[in-house]
Formats: C-alpha cells, sequence, structure tokens
C-alpha cells in the first residue's frame, strides 16, 4: 500500500534507518535534558505550580492548534530539510537565552517561555515529519517493528533524560548547560545528512492549508473504523491524564513518599515502557494488531484502577511501583500499533495531512484533562481519580471491542495491504 509509491531502494534500508534512528535519539536526549532543567529552573526560581503549568501548557497548545495545519506542509515540504531547520531555530534559541542568562543574573521568564514555545512549535513539526518518513524508509512488513525501536529510543530517553538532567543541573551554570541544545542538533544534523530519504511526488506541490487539512479529516473519517480507534483513543486520553499528570502527588501526599520516590514511579514506568517497546520491536509481527491493542487497554485499566484502590502505605507503595512497571510495559501499544496501522492505510504523499488531524484529535483532550486534574483531585481525592482513571480505560477498550469496524480493523486492512503486494 505504501513501498509502491517510492521509487527508494530497500535492499539496504537497515543501515539508513538506523543511522536516522541514531540522530533522532542524539538530538532527542539532548533536547529533553535541556527541557527537563528548565523546568527545574522554573521550580527552583518561582516555586510556582502557576508558572510550572503554563509551562507545561506552552508544550501541549502548538501541538493541539498547528497540527491539523502542519501536515500539508509536511506533505509538500523536502522532510530532511525541515527536520535541519527546525532542529537549527531550537539550537538559535538556545544560543540566545544562554546569552541571556549570561549576561543577566537570571533568565527573563518571558524569554524563557518564548524558548519552550518554540521547542514546543518544533515538535509539533517534528513528529509527524519523522512519522511520515518512516514507511518510506522501511518495507510494510517491519514497520510494526521499527515502531516499536522508535518506542523504545523515546522511552530510553524518558529514562535517562531526567537522571541525566538531574546530574548536570547540579554541577553545570544553567546558561552552559542549555547550550546542550546545540550540541545535540550538530549531532542530529550531520547524521541526517548522511541519511537517504525519498522524495515524494507531493513534494514541491502548491499549498491551500485549510482545504487540504479538511481533506485529511475527511480521509480519516471516511476510514470508519481508524476513526473509531482515534475517537475512543482521545477520550481514553481524556480520561487518563488527569490521573497521569498527578503521580507526584499520589506519592507524595497519598503514600506519604519523599521526591526520590516520586522519582522512582517515573523511572520504573518509563523502564516498563522501554520493556514494552523491546518487545514489539522484536516480537511485533501479529496478524491482528487490535489484540495487543485490546489487552493493552485491560492490563491498563486494571493496573491504574488498582492503583487507587490500596492502602496509603508502605507495602501499598511497594504494589504501586509494581502495578506501575507493568502499567508502563502495557502504555506503547496503542500509539505504536495504531501507527504502524496509519502508516500502512495510506499513501506516503498523503499521510502527513492525516497524521496531522489525528496528533491534534489525540492532544486536544491532554489539556482538557489537565485542567480539571487539580480541582477533581481536591474534591475528591488524588486515588479516586486514579479508581476513575482506571475504569474509564477499561470502558474505552471494551466500547473498542463492541464496534466491529474498530475490533476488526487490522484484519481487514491486512488483507488489503496483501492483495496489493
Amino acid at each position: 500500500m505504501t513501498k509502491s509509491h517510492t521509487n527508494f531502494e530497500l535492499k539496504n534500508w537497515k543501515k539508513n534507518f538506523y543511522l536516522f534512528l541514531g540522530g533522532q535519539f542524539l538530538s532527542g536526549i539532548t533536547s529533553m535534558v535541556v527541557q527537563y532543567s528548565i523546568v527545574w529552573y522554573l521550580t527552583k526560581e518561582t516555586g510556582s505550580a502557576t508558572i510550572l503549568s503554563f509551562a507545561t501548557l506552552l508544550g501541549m497548545i502548538p501541538m493541539v492548534i498547528l497540527s491539523p495545519f502542519v501536515g500539508p506542509l509536511i506533505d509538500r515540504w523536502n522532510k530532511k530539510k525541515l527536520l535541519i531547520i527546525t532542529d537549527v531555530i531550537v539550537a538559535v534559541f538556545a544560543i540566545v537565552l544562554s546569552i541571556a542568562g549570561t549576561v543577566s543574573p537570571s533568565f527573563p521568564l518571558w524569554l524563557v517561555f518564548i524558548s519552550l514555545f518554540v521547542r514546543s512549535v518544533a515538535q509539533t513539526f517534528q513528529m509527524p515529519t519523522i512519522q511520515s518518513i518512516i514507511p518510506t524508509m522501511v518495507p510494510d512488513s517491519e514497520l510494526t517493528k521499527v515502531n516499536g525501536q522508535l518506542g523504545m529510543v523515546q522511552s530510553a530517553n524518558f529514562i535517562i533524560a531526567p537522571a541525566l538532567g538531574a546530574f548536570l543541573f547540579a554541577v553545570i551554570p544553567m546558561n552552559v548547560l542549555i547550550l546542550l541544545d546545540v550540541f545535540g542538533a550538530i549531532l542530529g544534523i550531520g547524521m541526517l545528512l548522511m541519511v537517504t530519504i525519498p522524495r515524494l511526488v507531493s513534494e514541491g506541490e502548491s499549498v491551500h492549508l485549510l482545504a487540504e487539512t479538511r481533506f485529511g479529516l475527511k480521509k480519516l473519517t471516511e476510514n470508519k473504523g481508524l476513526w473509531y480507534i482515534t475517537i475512543i483513543g482521545a477520550a481514553f486520553t481524556l480520561i487518563f491524564m488527569p490521573a497521569a499528570s498527578l503521580y507526584p502527588l499520589m506519592t507524595m501526599d497519598y503514600f506519604n513518599g519523599s521526591v526520590s520516590q516520586a522519582g522512582l514511579i517515573e523511572v520504573v514506568y518509563s523502564v516498563g515502557m522501554l520493556a514494552g517497546g523491546a518487545f514489539i520491536g522484536i516480537f511485533g509481527k501479529w496478524k491482528d494488531r487490535m489484540k495487543p491493542v485490546l489487552a493493552a487497554y485491560l492490563v491498563l485499566g486494571l493496573t491504574i484502577g488498582g492503583s487507587g484502590l490500596l492502602p496509603g502505605t508502605d507495602r501499598g507503595f511497594t504494589y504501586f511501583v509494581m502495578l506501575n512497571t507493568v502499567a508502563g510495559f502495557a502504555t506503547p501499544y496503542f500509539n505504536t500499533l495504531l501507527m504502524s496501522m496509519i502508516q500502512q492505510s495510506y499513501d506516503p504523499k498523503i499521510l502527513g495531512r492525516v497524521l496531522g488531524v489525528l496528533n491534534s484529535l489525540l492532544s486536544i483532550t491532554g489539556p482538557v484533562g489537565l485542567l480539571f486534574a487539580g480541582p477533581l483531585a481536591d474534591k475528591i481525592g488524588v486515588e479516586l481519580l486514579f479508581v476513575i482513571a482506571g475504569a474509564g480505560t477499561l470502558i474505552c477498550g471494551l466500547i473498542t471491542y463492541m464496534i466491529p469496524a474498530a475490533r476488526n480493523y487490522d484484519k481487514e486492512l491486512q488483507k488489503r495491504v496483501n492483495q496489493e503486494l
């Protein structure tokens, strides 16, 4: 369904793809270290929950608002140049912020916020660009595995970046630490220049943003099974986000834990995600990928909901650690397998437009959930919020199973793909 639309020779795809993946890892890890450092700087300097919430929203808003309009541009522009340009822009703002922190005793908050916003806009372009590049670089039969490997890289970043960022934040001045972004951009761009990314016939065509955004939405809604899976996934994000954003509060308030214990939960969840991504990357050749997606809903619902039913004791915290390791393992399945199905469902020359709409739909419910997280936790207790999130996740999985077009989507997709081979 995809490779027939490119002239790219796939004989040596592994070397090409893993060079690309390595560059994204190096660029991503340095960027995340700087991101964590900025958040810790804001925490240390302001101690304000409002400032931190605003910084979090700045990281989400561009994805929600811009994603539908970014898709048509990604389909039309040279993807390698787009990744390079966004890396360069982030690096330039890192240099500006570093200079500002050097010439004044503290970083101007307005400049920090602008820098965070620019980083988020760059990510809004980079994520769907990478997602749309992958199906042009690897054989169809390897899509699920390589998406699992990409998930592994992202999970590894989540594990390494907080610890490395905390260490560097303690020993390196913030104005110097920010320049790590520049180093990462140089490494990432250098490796990207050695990668072959196939050109598509849609590149260079004129862009009509509103019309093409509607086109992306139309293509997604026409594909009924995928549309149902997407809408239910957005509902899952809305239900799950309040609990996900309050893990530190659950650890420190409900279990009376320490900051290090709150960090432990983040680490074990990320380790679980890494293991889940590794499992997909090694064994990810399911004939029906909806089965592991439905299993992931079940596991997440039981583990997250079960976390809210634990006693607020040391033993309860031990079980909390165990449950969230399992929850972490289940987390990559939905996004990774959904992405593989989408990449096989659409021609690469229109994939950016579809992904733009899809990413916006899956992202828009996150900020909405965050707005209700604090007030809800204060009113009913953070542990009950976990129970609600678990129950809601199980309901989302059940609804997906009860809709034949969603439940059988991958089986029908594989039939179409095999017929076209």
